[in-house]
């Protein structure tokens, strides 16, 4: 499932290189922390949102497969910090 929030988010950056993870499991909870740079936050987020909701969709769908809870956050690198 990593691997498939990997690739959405790596499609629609524009510097995709730039993205980091953080990524902690609990059990049967597992926390997505996507970092982006401030420029690839709009193409990630979607207009309005929907491209956020439709990967948060995605990836809950699947991991009712795996039994387990994915949330994913999307949050704004600091200017001048390195992702």
């Amino acid at each position: 499932m990593i691997e498939l929030i990997k690739y959405v988010v790596g499609t629609f950056a524009e510097k995709p290189d730039e993205v980091s993870y953080a990524i902690t499991e609990d059990g049967k909870d597992v926390s997505v922390k996507i970092t982006l740079a401030p420029s690839d936050m709009g193409k990630v987020i979607g207009r309005q949102g929907k491209l956020a909701k439709a990967l948060r969709t995605i990836v809950r769908a699947g991991g009712l497969k795996e039994n387990k809870k994915y949330t994913i956050e999307i949050i704004e690198a600091e200017s001048g910090e390195n992702v």
